[in-house]
């Protein structure tokens, strides 16, 4: 489990195919990240295992399934990443519960800087269609692994605010129209959402459209 609040920047050194399928991420970190092999990691929001540590060098394998299903897929040399260690028992929580599982890729629609001093920036996120349920105003949602609050819906698209710390402590700040970020949606939300499932389709439509009672 994670928290959304990045610890530290990474970069990408190596990707090296593994004959299985799949490839391993070779990450460069703070040396002041204390990282053990056997250890959780969340890259760029995705939930990875620490297989080998070397110094400030961590070594994480990405399997098919989480290369088709997020943005390592396109992992490369030199790409900057997200990072957070698991939340251990006692820390203090300041986000909102990430799992690092994602639950699908948004693409970044507009990046528009507010005015005055210290002001943030303001960013629009396609999301998928499947997604749409659980993008609620001042609901949470992680994107590459940011804890996020969602300032506004229109239709599968939503908006972020991102103040200058928030911008300048992870990547999100280097990223502009067209990016591809993982998305992933408030666990809450998602719990919600299934649990009402079988009322809706006992009184709405077979797809959700319809509300109870309709």
């Amino acid at each position: 489990m994670f928290t959304g609040l990045i610890e530290a920047i990474g970069t990408i050194r190596a990707v090296e195919p593994k004959p299985a399928g799949g490839r391993r991420l070779l990450l460069e970190l703070p040396e002041r990240l204390e990282i053990h092999v056997g250890d959780s990691l969340a890259v760029d929001g995705v939930c990875l295992t620490a297989v080998d540590v070397r110094g400030a060098r961590v070594a994480v394998d990405v399997v098919l399934a989480t290369e088709r299903a997020t943005t390592l897929g396109e992992a490369a040399p030199g790409r900057r990443v997200n990072v957070e260690r698991a939340l251990s028992a006692g820390g203090r929580f300041g986000g909102h519960f990430v799992t690092g599982h994602v639950d699908g890729i948004g693409t970044i629609l507009a990046v528009r800087p507010e005015a005055g001093p210290g002001a943030g920036t303001e960013v629009w996120i396609e999301a998928p269609a499947a997604l749409a349920p659980y993008l609620v105003p001042k609901g949470s949602i992680a994107v590459d692994g940011v804890s996020l609050t969602i300032q506004a819906v229109e239709g599968t698209a939503f908006q972020v605010a991102l103040i200058p710390h928030t911008a300048a402590a992870t990547t999100l700040g280097e990223k502009g129209v067209g990016a591809p970020v993982n998305l992933e949606a408030d666990l809450i939300a998602k719990l919600v959402v299934r649990a009402l499932d079988p009322y809706r389709r006992l009184f709405g439509r077979p797809d959700g459209a319809g509300g109870i009672g309709q």
